[in-house]
């Protein structure tokens, strides 16, 4: 697991700003934008590495976790 995947990773369209917005709330102020929700995506990710990466460099602790524990097992409702 990379550290990266502790965080959670939201990319949602924003009517205001007619484009899609990528964040990463409790790691990083800001975010990333544009018109291709995928790219976004893959940019926010590379944002977050490198958010990471400064944090470590500079010997600062990294926030707490904001990605929930997921199994991956899916149980039946009763």
């Amino acid at each position: 697991m990379k550290e990266s995947d502790r965080y959670l990773k939201m990319v949602q369209w924003s009517e205001e700003d007619a484009c899609y917005i990528g964040t990463c709330p409790g790691l990083m102020l800001g975010g990333v934008h544009g018109d291709n929700e995928i790219d976004v995506y893959v940019e926010l990710c590379e944002a977050i590495e490198e958010c990471i990466r400064i944090y470590q460099e500079d010997g600062d602790t990294l926030p707490e976790a904001t990605a929930k524990p997921y199994s991956g097992q899916f149980k039946e409702r009763a």
